[in-house]
Order: structure tokens, then C-alpha cells, then sequence
């Protein structure tokens, strides 16, 4: 059974967890680093701790993704998302990375900081993959040994400013601003028996109470083994690393049909841009200051259960 696990700060001490019932058993020994928590905690061994209980209200959730490690991303990568996007899922050929700042990453809770030259910020959840072992070569991944390279899962929520990242064409800068990632509340970590269940996972963003996006992982255009096995044909990648997998329908950037991609990449630059940012005012899906987000992942029987994430979205201060 699935372990889902927590890094918290109590009484001045960081230390990591087992979450059960809002209660927490401390785990015992020093990781400072997600890279050190995984590869020396195996979950077989965490499921049978018990003892020592903390009250989830009595410290504070950080984030079980530490800042030294990778975050790596993919972008257009469910059926639906690239139709919305004027995109052919049955024609997608490549897959789409890029990264972003770990130094962006913040707690599951965290207040999400508006740049003040930022006008249209964006939500994007999406299911975050923990990585159980160093790739320093290729090596091909497949559902059947996944659980080899998988430790556990996360929720991300990739806060994009879309007149950044579009305009600039800047995944990176547009993605990247400080509180853009936050991760957790858990890191649950899977037995052997867990693996499969990635492929159906339901994904539910909310803005003020409102569905925005939901989905299930079974409309992945490409799966967590497809993806490690191109990672690793391209570079290494550590335990503890993260990659999100991509986010579904329903975000508020507009993208115009291929038809009239067609039309306005004839216009001069200035003009096309410009067009772009009118169209992009009239979305009052964009995020606002006092707005909050809620994200959620799980599975339809609830044996995983990735938390909740709440962010408020709040003004930048000079």
C-alpha cells in the first residue's frame, strides 16, 4: 500500500514523516535532501512504523521536493489540453520538455506571489513524478520495471505569466518566478502494487470554488516509462528529482485555431503581439490578487491520495 510521506518543520527541527489520520510519525534520521529521504527510506519499511505522534496542525508542511533537485517539465501532454491548443494529439511526435527554477518551489500552502509586471497569471496542475534512482545512461523504461526509476508522486501546480511566456517565448522566465512551483502537501511513495494505478488519477483544479480543470491520467498523450526512457537518452537525472507530467484542459491562456496561427504570423511582430495581449484581456479566467486555487489529485478509491493544495494568489510588494 501506498506511504504518503511528509517533511515539516517542528519546533525549530526539519524532519520527515509518515502521514496517517492527520497524525504523523517521525521518521527517524537526518535527510536534509529529498535525493537523501528516498533512497534511504524504502516504503516497505515506513508502512510498518508506528509510534510517536504529531498533530499535522502542530507543525509547519514544507515541501517534500528540496531546491537542489531537478525540476523538470512537459508541456502539452494531455489529449484534450493539445486540442484546445489547435494541436493533433494522434500527430504529436515529440515530446515537449523544459524546466523551471527550483528555486520556485515552495510549500503545498504558500501565498503565490503576482509579479507586478505580470497581467495574465495562469494554473496549470499537474501530477509530479519523484525519481527512486540516479540515470546517468540510457536505459529503456517500460510499465513493467517502473517502479524501478518511480519512488512516488506529487502535486505541482505550474503558475505560468502568460504574457511572459508567450510573447518572449520564455518557458523558463514566464514559469520560473519566485512561488510559480509549489509541491506537496505529500510525497506518496508506491509499492510495487501502486504502480499501474498512475494511469488513473484524477486531477480537479478549482479557482474560488469554481472547476477549472479536471481530468485523469489515461489521457497522458506520453506515460511516465515513455518519458524517463527519452530523459535518459538525454541527460542524468538524480533520485529525488521531479517531473511534472503536464496539465490538462482548462487553463486560461487562449490559444487561436491553426487557421488563424496561419493569418497572423504574416502580420509584423509588434501588430501580432499586440492582438495576442487584447485577446488575452478578455479572459477573465486569469488569475487575480485574493483569488484562491485548490488542486487536488486521487485516485477513484482513494488508496492514493495526494492531499490538497491551497495557494492565495497575493499582490508582489516593492
Amino acid at each position: 500500500m501506498a506511504v504518503n510521506a511528509i517533511r515539516y518543520e517542528y519546533r525549530g527541527c526539519i524532519g520527515w514523516g509518515v502521514l496517517r489520520d492527520r497524525q504523523i510519525t517521525p521518521i527517524p534520521g537526518d535527510f536534509p535532501t529529498t535525493n537523501a529521504f528516498v533512497t534511504g527510506n524504502p516504503v516497505a519499511t515506513l508502512a510498518q512504523l508506528r509510534g510517536g505522534e504529531i498533530g499535522v496542525t502542530d507543525v509547519t508542511i514544507l515541501s517534500p521536493v528540496t531546491r537542489n533537485q531537478q525540476f523538470l517539465c512537459q508541456g502539452a501532454n494531455y489529449r484534450q489540453h493539445m486540442i484546445e491548443s489547435g494541436m493533433d494529439p494522434d500527430a504529436k511526435t515529440f515530446n515537449m520538455f523544459f524546466t523551471k527554477a527550483p528555486s520556485c518551489i515552495v510549500p503545498a500552502d504558500s501565498p503565490v506571489v503576482m509579479p507586478r509586471h505580470v497581467r495574465f497569471l495562469d494554473y496549470e496542475i499537474e501530477l509530479g513524478i519523484v525519481l527512486k534512482r540516479d540515470v546517468t545512461a540510457a536505459v529503456t523504461v517500460t510499465d513493467a520495471n517502473l517502479g524501478d526509476y518511480v519512488a512516488g508522486l506529487v502535486i505541482v501546480n505550474d503558475y505560468s505569466a502568460r504574457d511572459i511566456q508567450i510573447p518572449q517565448m520564455q518557458f523558463y522566465k514566464g514559469k520560473s518566478y519566485r512561488t510559480f512551483g509549489p509541491v506537496g502537501p505529500v510525497l506518496c511513495l508506491l509499492e510495487p502494487g501502486d504502480i499501474a494505478k498512475i494511469k488513473n488519477l484524477r486531477l480537479t483544479l478549482t479557482v474560488n470554488g469554481q472547476v477549472r480543470q479536471s481530468d485523469t491520467t489515461a489521457n497522458l498523450v506520453f506515460g511516465p516509462a515513455e518519458t524517463l526512457t527519452e530523459f535518459a537518452g538525454l541527460q542524468d537525472l538524480s533520485a529525488g528529482d521531479l517531473i511534472a507530467t503536464g496539465t490538462p484542459a482548462g487553463c486560461a491562456l487562449s490559444v487561436p485555431s491553426p487557421a488563424r496561427v496561419r493569418l497572423v504570423s504574416l502580420l509584423p511582430e509588434a501588430v501580432k503581439w499586440k492582438l495576442f495581449l487584447k485577446i488575452q484581456a478578455k479572459r477573465s479566467q486569469y488569475l487575480k490578487v485574493g483569488d484562491v486555487v485548490e488542486a487536488r489529485i486521487a485516485s477513484p478509491s482513494g488508496d492514493i491520495d495526494l492531499g490538497v493544495q491551497r495557494n492565495v494568489i497575493v499582490k508582489d510588494t516593492p
